[in-house]
């Protein structure tokens, strides 16, 4: 047993698709990545989790495997996903721009690499083009060759965060020659894994919270360095939602109080590292409090690439590809 946890080669794609609201479709895209065009389930695939925000109307699908073979199962996904999901009717209110709006695909297992992950997500977006003649398809991280330009970078080149002034025929994708007003624009791409951490504050006033997102920003003065944030109005109060970015350098604060403040483990024999989701909840908290807000609940964290890994051997080994249905009944 211990041998064949060694063997595999593990990576995933955290796939975010304009769906949230019929649940069907959503575990129809997760299934479709079990299986290949004959029917025939692949054994070494598996879906970790489905988390689903109907106010968003997004989901994401936490879809792993080995390298060697995921890409066939988001392609299979993705597909599905193209058929099930027309964007002239998407409502949400969290910014889109395709019925499959994401497609990141992270190393998991140390020996897997960033610029074979983003070979596969070329790979990915080729065969899709092929699949789907009339998806188009843009390029972050390790498939954007050779720039490498990041996902924040593109979206704001593709006006992302502003996508009621998208002109979609001022856009000219990496792949497609113009975008289909059902499917929308398709981000491909690789990096050091991503995860998810949103922290809610009782309080409807939005200024409050996209002024807590500016603060923690790691890309303005203050921040909290690989975190992104946005404030989105959700469910009667405001949720403060962040992506949580890995990154290679070592913190320059290793020897003091503020170490313990980021988590590390490695790609390849080189060490990355991440902002722990606990302080950025604990900043958010003190943040608010500065405004005379509290926050709602515990912060909404999503796998840590180690748990991720982790959770993707117990599931391939026990050959479970519907694992968020076994995660789903133990939580229960």
């Amino acid at each position: 047993m211990a041998s064949s946890r060694l063997d595999l080669r593990l990576a995933v794609c955290l796939l975010n698709i304009s769906e949230a609201r019929k649940q069907d479709i959503v575990e129809r895209v997760a299934k479709a990545a079990l299986f290949n065009k004959q029917g025939q389930r692949k054994t070494q695939t598996t879906v970790l989790n489905i988390f689903s925000d109907y106010d968003y109307n997004r989901s994401v699908i936490t879809l792993a495997a080995p390298i060697e073979t995921l890409g066939s199962s988001v392609v299979t996904a993705c597909t599905e996903a193209y058929d099930l999901i027309d964007m002239e009717h998407h409502d949400g209110i969290h910014p889109c721009l395709g019925s499959v709006d994401l497609v990141p695909i992270y190393p998991l297992s140390e020996s897997v690499g960033l610029e074979e992950s983003g070979k596969v997500a070329r790979d990915i977006a080729e065969k899709l083009s092929h699949d789907v003649p009339d998806c188009s398809m843009f390029y972050f991280g390790y498939a954007d060759q050779p720039l490498k330009r990041n996902l924040v970078q593109r979206r704001k080149e593709l006006n992302w965060y502003q996508r009621s002034s998208l002109n979609v025929n001022e856009v000219k994708p990496d792949v497609g020659a113009m975008i289909s007003p059902r499917y929308g624009l398709t981000g491909i791409g690789a990096s050091p894994y991503v995860m998810n951490c949103n922290v809610t504050i009782d309080t409807q006033d939005l200024n409050i919270g996209q002024q807590i997102a500016s603060a923690i920003r790691g890309a303005n003065i203050g921040g909290l360095r690989g975190i992104q944030a946005m404030a989105f109005p959700h469910e009667g109060t405001v949720e403060i939602a962040c992506n949580v970015e890995s990154f290679k350098d070592e913190p320059s604060s290793s020897l003091t109080e503020e170490s313990k403040k980021y988590i590390s483990y490695y790609i390849q024999g080189e060490e990355y590292w991440y902002f722990s989701p606990r302080s950025i909840e604990r900043q958010i908290k003190k943040l608010a409090a500065s405004q005379g807000v509290t926050t709602v609940g515990t912060a909404l964290v999503g796998f840590t690439p180690e748990r991720c890994k982790s959770l993707a051997e117990q599931a391939i080994l026990e050959g479970c590809g519907e694992f968020w249905m076994k995660r789903k009944t133990i939580n229960m």
